[in-house]
């Protein structure tokens, strides 16, 4: 028997899954930069921390990082589950599959270059010009393990913004019928907000980086290769960070406490 929908049962349920998912991290980043702007600390000399360790105990370290993965795919999965319809794949409704692998993986990696030099240098002027915080996104100590984790959390951020910001969002706002443009401004508004929390450089960037996303989505139907770039994207991110940090302390590393 096919699931009912109305309207409002469809506002009610884009509302739940964000409120359990990014929709939530936008209010606390809104939070988080009134408090930055208020603080007596400039901006310029403060920092964001992403993966950073959870125990001074490498296996319960290990372990937190794991479930953190793990558990936060479930709002994934959810998000998989409401776009499930009799006869309807979620992964076939928004090109989440393995049906064209290599087209898939050859757009993620042309949106990489893309996105990627632009992105840095977003960045580097946002802390040129003081209002980006300096982003921490990986722990400067390392174990066997920290490079497998950081590459899954890089997935799992992917595939919770990908999936959720756009393939879902998409979806429910044009059975709404919400228009594309403004889904793409909607989509991408919301995707710039939850990282504020790291200054109004990545606001703006990641903003740019959901018009274009959302404008690919509508284009192309799939979001297998913006997951691909986002991925990439935060794998370089994350695992280079040591590096960039080394070699452009200006830049890159943590302010002095």
């Amino acid at each position: 028997m096919a699931r009912m929908t109305t309207p409002r049962r469809l506002r009610l349920e884009v509302g739940i899954v964000l409120g359990l998912s990014l929709g939530a991290s936008a209010v606390y980043s809104i939070v988080s930069i009134v408090a930055r702007m208020t603080a007596e600390t400039p901006l310029s000399q403060q920092s964001a921390a992403i993966n950073q360790s959870r125990s001074t105990r490498e296996w319960l370290d290990f372990t937190y990082q794991f479930l953190d993965v793990f558990f936060g795919l479930f709002v994934v999965a959810l998000a998989l589950y409401l776009l499930w319809e009799p006869g309807r794949s979620p992964f076939r409704r928004i090109g989440f599959d393995f049906t064209r692998p290599w087209r898939d993986l050859g757009a993620g990696v042309a949106l990489v270059a893309v996105i990627g030099v632009p992105g840095l240098a977003l960045y580097a002027a946002g802390r040129a010009l003081g209002f980006t915080v300096a982003v921490v996104p990986a722990p400067l100590d390392s174990h066997w393990w920290t490079i497998p984790i950081l590459v899954l959390a890089a997935l799992k951020a992917a595939l919770t913004e990908e999936v959720i910001v756009v393939g879902y969002l998409f979806t429910r706002l044009r059975e709404l019928g919400v228009g594309p443009w403004a889904t793409i401004v909607s989509s991408a508004l919301l995707r710039g907000t939850y990282h504020l929390y790291q200054g109004f450089g990545p606001f703006v960037g990641n903003a740019l980086m959901g018009v274009l996303f959302g404008w690919v989505y509508t284009k192309w139907g799939r979001t297998m290769p913006l997951v691909i770039a986002h991925w990439i994207l935060d794998i370089v991110s994350f695992v280079g960070y040591p590096l960039a940090a080394a070699w452009w302390p200006g830049l890159f590393a943590p302010a002095a406490a």
